[in-house]
């Protein structure tokens, strides 16, 4: 192992296992170094950035398109720490809160959207800081696993990282103790208000952090996936929170684990830097790309005999790019028509082509938006993937 470095922090002995590390105030010293090389990722980082932010407003209820950026955020971050359930899985309690055949862990992907809309409607009225991270972090862990570890409380024990449920002795990681985590979110929040560098250099600086200080019994890396997002919106980088990382976070979680640990070891802030702005920018184009196919796949939907020859047609569609797991009830009441009239619009949009039933049921039917939700998908980004049916067994109630 390369010599320790104290740029990032220092080693403490514990009484038990691995040293624990407390990490230096923010921002490093000596500063981060924006080299040629440097300086051409935050480039592309930013022009990324900006070309999603331009993209965003050309949609039409850019709301609906973040709406379903944050669900797939809240599936792939979960998906992380261990949950099971997937976008089906939350459009399926979503529609109906009882229904059969669903991962018992899809409550824990419920709690993130929560916080993440819990965090963003405060975000508004209360600066960024330790009380908001409390608030956010109470709505994420309130109910599921985990709910027994003191939602919303920074923790008062020792806690670390390892394999399972190893002791100490086994941890790959400890943080801070107590005393020393106190002294290191107070310098945190100082830090969150400081405007001083790129916001996307403090950005990163930031997520890794608070991943080191490790605050809360359960659930910090949720809450530290959570931030960054958060922090573009603060910072004014984004004016719609639609940036998250927790796809390219999944995909390349060996390096992500190695580079935050070459932060303690060595210091060594450029190479995390450099993965987290590479980060930004795939993610970005990703993004954007979606929200162009949305535009696509909008028109598209439009034009057809289907959607024009009805009065309600385009209101139908509204909803599904808000709600694209429907059922005749969600219809009815989301437009104050009959029943026999919602019936009808859901015929027409299966006989276009635009909505799949997926129960296989006379009743209790469920209605599933495939081109939409293809869009979101982990895999290719392109009207015509082959969708994921839900593991629908049963909605739970007639839709009579």
């Amino acid at each position: 192992m390369s010599e320790r470095s104290t740029r990032a922090g220092r080693f403490v002995q514990q009484g038990l296992g691995p040293d624990a590390f407390v990490p230096a105030p923010l921002p490093p010293d000596p500063p981060v170094e924006v080299n040629a090389t440097m300086l051409a990722v935050l480039s592309e980082a930013d022009r990324a950035l900006g070309r999603l932010d331009g993209v965003i407003e050309t949609i039409p209820s850019p709301d609906l398109f973040v709406a379903m950026y944050v669900r797939r955020e809240a599936v792939l971050s979960s998906q992380i720490e261990g949950t099971q359930s997937t976008l089906d899985d939350l459009l399926t309690v979503e529609l109906e809160p009882k229904a059969a055949g669903v991962p018992k862990d899809v409550d824990e992907i419920v709690n993130y959207v929560r916080a993440m809309n819990h965090g963003l409607e405060r975000l508004a009225h209360l600066p960024l800081s330790q009380r908001l991270i409390r608030e956010i972090h109470f709505e994420l862990m309130r109910s599921g696993r985990g709910s027994h570890r003191t939602p919303g409380e920074f923790r008062k024990i020792q806690n670390w990282l390892g394999p399972g449920e190893a002791p100490i002795e086994r941890a790959t990681f400890v943080p801070p103790p107590v005393p020393e985590m106190r002294k290191a979110l107070d310098d945190f929040e100082q830090f969150l208000h400081d405007g001083a560098l790129p916001a996307l250099i403090q950005v990163g600086l930031i997520h890794a952090q608070f991943e080191t200080i490790h605050p809360f019994l359960d659930g910090n890396g949720r809450v530290g996936r959570l931030l960054m997002t958060f922090m573009l919106v603060h910072r004014g980088v984004l004016k719609r929170p639609v940036l998250y990382l927790s796809h390219y976070l999944k995909l390349h979680r060996a390096e992500y684990y190695d580079r935050l640990s070459a932060i303690r070891q060595v210091g060594d802030w450029e190479g995390w830097m450099r993965f987290f702005l590479r980060g930004v920018a795939e993610t970005a184009t990703e993004a954007t790309r979606t929200a162009q196919a949305i535009i696509r796949l909008r028109q598209h939907d439009r034009d057809l005999p289907q959607v024009q020859s009805s009065p309600n047609g385009a209101r139908v569609l509204d909803l599904l790019f808000d709600r694209p797991l429907v059922n005749v009830n969600l219809v009815q009441q989301s437009l104050g028509v009959a029943y026999v009239t919602a019936n009808s619009l859901i015929a027409r949009f299966e006989d276009a082509g635009i909505l799949t039933e997926i129960t296989g049921n006379r009743r209790r039917r469920a209605f599933r938006y495939d081109g939409y939700l293809a869009l979101f998908d982990e895999g290719p980004r392109a009207i015509g993937v082959a969708p994921r049916h839900t593991p629908f067994e049963a909605i739970g109630r007639d839709d009579r």
